[in-house]
């Protein structure tokens, strides 16, 4: 059960789950919540009524309750959670260190010279979103840079809010100078809205964004961001449901943390343009 499964994220996270469950002789039923928690619980339902041997779900962004996962879980079937996951329920995750990420994703701007950031979040009960702001802000707190609540936008992160956040900021009395987003959709667009207005990306305003999706080295300039093994991480799932199929008595409760890591671009990279311009 994946939200929304057109995004690169996704696509790569079902591809890593096809290819241990294809190897291992099973196949892979896919569908998509839409973000929506009823449609979240439609399809739970209709799985365990499919009699499916396992289950790997990431959290739809409206979802609140978990009620419907229980059924898997009473009947002693294998359940993963990846990515958007839930300390509610007793299941298997597979999952990045989020607020590591926002760390190390907001002190590349800080360690660029910019000094006023603001960050692009999603919804706050979503430990993911939540874990990367947090990041945010243990950043600027370790470097002494103010946190100022009116630089912090929140929404589902897609481009058209990320379009509306970038005009927001950039309209401020006191713009900030760099955005750290939470996806990669959200800056892209910001970056879009920057350009349009004639500012100068990265002298004027750095940006970063987040997942590595295609699009971030497509745009230009080259979006930063952070990478988020996908496949990886689908994969790591697939293994972990077939384990409990194989070995019954394994306690449903581990954790798998994958490494990220910050790819820089030329949307934030403010020393880079310093050299070539003192060069030339």
């Amino acid at each position: 059960i994946m939200p929304l499964i057109n995004r690169p994220f996704i696509a790569s996270v079902i591809s890593g789950i096809e290819d241990a469950a294809n190897k291992a002789g099973y196949n892979v039923i896919i569908s998509q919540t839409y973000d929506s928690y009823n449609k979240e619980i439609a399809n739970a339902q209709t799985l365990f009524a499919s009699r499916v041997s396992g289950l790997i779900f990431s959290l739809a962004m409206e979802t609140r309750k978990y009620d419907h996962f229980y059924p898997f879980l009473q009947n002693g079937i294998p359940t993963v959670a990846i990515d958007r996951t839930t300390n509610k329920l007793e299941t298997d995750c597979v999952a990045i260190d989020n607020h590591a990420a926002g760390f190390k994703a907001t002190e590349h701007l800080i360690e660029q010279g910019c000094k006023r950031i603001a960050h692009f979040g999603g919804a706050q009960h979503r430990n993911i979103y939540k874990e990367r702001q947090r990041g945010y802000i243990d950043a600027l707190r370790s470097y002494n840079l103010p946190i100022d609540e009116t630089l912090v936008v929140h929404s589902n992160l897609s481009l058209e809010e990320g379009w509306d956040a970038a005009e927001y900021l950039l309209n401020l009395t006191n713009p900030p100078d760099a955005i750290f987003s939470a996806n990669d959709s959200a800056a892209v667009s910001a970056i879009q809205y920057t350009k349009q207005k004639g500012w100068r990306i990265p002298q004027e305003l750095a940006i970063v964004g987040f997942n590595d999706d295609p699009i971030s080295s497509i745009i230009e300039p080259q979006l930063t961001t952070v990478s988020h093994p996908a496949f990886d991480m689908g994969k790591i799932a697939a293994q972990q449901v077939l384990r409990h199929r194989d070995y019954g008595n394994v306690v449903q409760s581990q954790t798998t943390i994958l490494k990220t890591e910050v790819i820089i671009r030329g949307s934030s990279q403010r020393e880079a343009f310093t050299i070539k311009t003192n060069q030339a």
